[in-house]
């Protein structure tokens, strides 16, 4: 899938142009095009100016019957043109879609019913079906593992090497059809029916041709449309006007005028804009459920990020050892240490880590018949190691004051002093005792991210409001909140005051985003107005989220923010553009239909067109071209800047708004040059 969108990139790619050309004719159907008001019109002015040439020629008008000829060209381009916009946007969300459907290939199951297990083809098994899974099968379909843990291969839907692993219970249990099991043996239950697996709704979701506009997109199309409707008015008052005056206007000028003067270019662009936003999102591996999803998270003020894996790394590390008084530091390292080598958690290779870093300390040799490792319990929270006489103990600070006070040794009163400091500064306090004697304790520190603060910072630029939460009591987090820079947090964080948080801020005219994988997560992404479901978390989660991440990243919600924000000012820059870009083809066209009969006019004429009728060809084809020169902005967006909407407004007007006059005079100068010089106007 990643490969895959490395060649989205190239956004001119034959593998896009072939489909998308043939698509921007079987488009020219009125019923799609009445979709996009202004388009539509420029289409029934096509046909029109069609028609006026036929009528031209068999009335034996050749002068009148080229220049009518090369209008109606011009005009039929201009709508293939934005039909052409569209179809490559969405042309490049069905390549990724067919990238998808080469992951479903045959597959088999082993059907568990009863005792009885049966072979039989994927595409047979229906939602609640019990199947087997062992090393090298392929998943048959989504399911929930309810038995056993395996490591799944899932590179085939996300696009990472990286196998994860797959447990009954837990918010890890969910599995995807078209992955395969690499290790171990797993039992799971089929959660979907054919043609409602995940791969299923990837497909009909990055397709993206069914896509709902937005709100915004919705206002800006009535805007559009108003104004069309507003310049038909105008243009349709002409004729009289031309007649009261006694100079002939013909209907091909008319339309000519109209179609420059509508908004067309942002109207041949505002589909493919709204479409190449799902696929930038999908270019960074997440599935928006709908192009509202994408265009929301541009309007996002509150931001809700979970601080385990988000926030910080997601595994505590020890920083440091802190003995007890007359014992030495190193005795401490050397015991935690010790008690730690077969510990393969984050945090137990860190402890090791640390103790060799600082003192030079080497493991031990593990395979001593006379080593007796004690497993970390959930019920003891305790780990340990006995060999030749050594008994060391390492865990939670209750449990080993706990198991000394067993023993009946005494509990150093600087222990707690030590403990608490830990704990208010964010950290997990371990304990090690070596022969019931407490040594001392390891912090264990919940590292926050690199780099983490400064984006945080941007999204304050960005005047979104940033909130951690966690299930940490409020001391601990605190304490993280302040180290990496967020507005607020969420302690000892539940459903209920998850969704309690999200609501409030909704109450005050809000949009929040939120990241979750657990089925407790499920009420909070749905009442989310973005809700980034992790692909790794439980089926609640992915049902209840309006975009899934692949990569189970929850960071992407900043870079899903960035691309929203991107969208909106795209569609403001393209919008500033069209409008601005009107005037000069009102300068173009105006002087060349009146000055004849006002010569006054021709002080309009600052361009210094050759003909009238090479005016208005040029400013015509100009009109056509622009679509197309516009389409890698549409599809790729404008450069994000972090603007306030007064700075961006201004950014819009100096860069877009006066591209827009500088751009169509000069471009249709330039065309009225190159049309006279090939005789193309007399």
């Amino acid at each position: 899938m990643k490969e895959s969108s490395k060649k989205q990139k190239r956004i001119f790619s034959s593998e896009l142009i072939r489909p998308a050309i043939t698509a921007s004719f079987k488009k020219l159907d009125p019923r799609w095009m009445i979709k996009n008001p202004v388009m539509f019109i420029v289409e029934i002015g096509s046909v029109l100016v069609t028609y006026q040439f036929l009528k031209t020629m068999l009335a034996g008008n050749l002068n009148e019957g080229l220049f009518t000829l090369q209008i109606t060209l011009w005009l039929w381009f201009t709508v293939l043109f934005s039909n052409f916009a569209e179809a490559m946007a969405e042309g490049r969300g069905k390549a990724q879609a067919d990238a998808l459907r080469k992951t479903r290939t045959e597959t088999f199951a082993k059907k568990k019913t009863g005792e009885i297990i049966e072979q039989i083809p994927a595409t047979q098994l229906r939602k609640d079906d019990i199947c087997i899974c062992e090393p090298g099968d392929i998943i048959p379909g989504d399911g929930e593992v309810i038995e056993g843990i395996a490591s799944v291969d899932e590179s085939a839907i996300t696009g990472e090497s990286a196998p994860v692993i797959r447990e009954s219970g837990g918010d890890r249990s969910a599995v995807t059809g078209g992955t395969k099991v690499l290790s171990d043996r797993i039992v799971i239950r089929i959660t979907s029916n054919p043609g409602e697996t995940f791969i299923d709704k990837m497909i009909r979701l990055v397709e993206g041709a069914k896509r709902q506009k937005t709100p915004n997109e919705l206002a800006l199309t009535i805007l559009l449309s108003g104004l069309t409707i507003v310049f038909v008015i105008v243009v349709a008052t002409l004729q009289p006007f031309a007649i009261y005056s006694g100079t002939s206007v013909s209907i091909t000028s008319l339309i000519a005028l109209l179609v420059c003067l509508i908004p067309t270019t942002i109207g041949g662009l505002l589909s493919a804009i709204g479409i190449a936003g799902i696929d930038r999102v999908m270019q960074h591996n997440v599935l928006a459920m709908s192009g509202r999803s994408v265009e929301a998270s541009g309007d996002v003020n509150t931001l809700l990020l979970d601080k385990t894996g988000t926030i910080t790394l997601g595994n505590r590390q020890a920083v440091e050892f802190i003995p007890m008084p007359g014992v030495e530091e190193l005795q401490l390292a050397d015991a935690a240490q010790f008690s730690s080598l077969p510990d393969e958690t984050p945090e137990g290779r860190s402890i090791v880590v640390l103790a060799k870093e600082k003192y030079g300390l080497r493991g031990r040799v593990m395979q001593d018949h006379e080593i007796r490792f004690i497993p970390f319990s959930a019920n003891t929270r305790i780990s340990g190691v006995d060999y030749n006489g050594r008994s060391i103990r390492k865990g939670a600070a209750e449990a080993i004051i706990k198991y000394v006070q067993a023993k009946n040794r005494p509990i150093p009163k600087e222990l707690d002093g030590v403990v608490s400091g830990i704990a208010q500064a964010g950290g997990t306090p371990l304990v090690v005792v070596e022969n019931d004697k407490i040594l001392g304790a390891i912090y264990l520190k919940d590292v926050v991210k690199g780099g983490i603060k400064e984006r945080f910072d941007q999204l304050r630029k960005m005047g979104i409001k940033t909130v951690m939460i966690t299930g940490d009591n409020p001391l601990t987090a605190r304490s993280i909140a302040a180290e990496a820079g967020v507005d607020d947090f969420l302690a000892e964080a539940t459903p209920e005051s998850k969704m309690k948080l999200i609501r409030q801020e909704q109450s005050d005219g809000k949009l929040v985003a939120m990241a979750g994988d657990g089925t407790n997560d499920a009420p909070a992404l749905a009442q989310a107005d973005v809700g980034l479901a992790m692909h790794s978390g439980t089926m609640a989660a992915k049902e209840a989220g309006n975009m899934i991440d692949l990569d189970s990243n929850p960071t992407k919600l900043i870079e899903i923010v960035e691309i929203g924000k991107q969208l909106l000012m795209t569609r403001g820059a393209l919008t500033t553009f069209s409008i601005a870009n009107d005037l000069a083809k009102y300068f173009a066209i105006i002087p060349a239909i009146f000055a004849a009969a006002f010569p006054e006019l021709g002080l309009l004429n600052i361009m210094h067109l050759h003909s009238p009728q090479s005016a208005i060809i040029s400013a015509v084809i100009f009109n056509a071209l622009i679509i197309i020169a516009l389409i890698p902005i549409a599809l790729r967006g404008v450069a994000y800047l972090p603007l306030k909407a007064e700075a961006l407004l201004l950014r819009n007007i100096l860069i877009y708004g006066v591209g827009g006059i500088i751009v169509p005079f000069a471009g249709i100068k330039l065309i009225d040059i190159i049309i006279t010089g090939i005789k193309l106007v007399p």
